[in-house]
């Protein structure tokens, strides 16, 4: 069985990995479809793809859960998906199934979303937007939210000092 997936793949993380090996654990071969930098600048902007294109066909081949990488250059992989015919389509449960580009052409599956675990928060992070480059800890509720600093509950929180703790509250 044929599953199909896409994105923009722009900076792997670890709600990606999740998300494709769920994908391939649905069928027997699993195809990823990525946009290519130019589709990728027309939808998130002129800032990205912070990966070019080939590097990241590079490194989703690398993964032993993805059979094979197509770049597509259009906005939607709906053509790439008519030409391949698989059997199921995965988006991440963010998605709404009737927001998924080639539902009429396959079976949906929505696969659990990995909160806190997005490009957009690494990239902020990346940016100082998260910590400071010796560990100091950037008091942005939302950001210290999205880029998963607290992901693991309450120990980031005991790492800060208590004046620190006041600051932060869960959203």
């Amino acid at each position: 069985m044929l599953v199909f997936t896409n994105g923009c793949f722009d900076i792997l993380h670890v709600g990606h990995i999740r998300y494709l090996q769920a994908s391939r654990d649905l069928g027997s071969r699993l195809i990823v479809g990525i946009n290519s930098d130019a589709s990728v600048r027309r939808l998130k902007g002129a800032d990205r793809p912070i990966n070019s294109q080939e590097d990241r066909a590079e490194i989703l081949r690398a993964l032993a859960c993805v059979d094979e990488v197509v770049i597509f250059d259009e906005d939607t992989p709906y053509e790439l998906i008519r030409n391949l015919q698989p059997d199921t389509i995965t988006k991440g449960g963010d998605y709404a199934e009737q927001d998924v580009v080639g539902r009429d052409l396959a079976k949906v599956m929505l696969i659990p979303y990995v909160a806190g675990k997005s490009t957009t928060g690494v990239i902020n992070y990346a940016r100082g937007k998260g910590m400071g480059s010796r560990g100091d800890f950037c008091l942005d509720r939302d950001l210290l939210w999205e880029t998963s600093l607290l992901r693991a509950g309450e120990e980031v929180l005991d790492a800060l000092s208590p004046r620190q703790r006041r600051d932060v509250v869960r959203p």
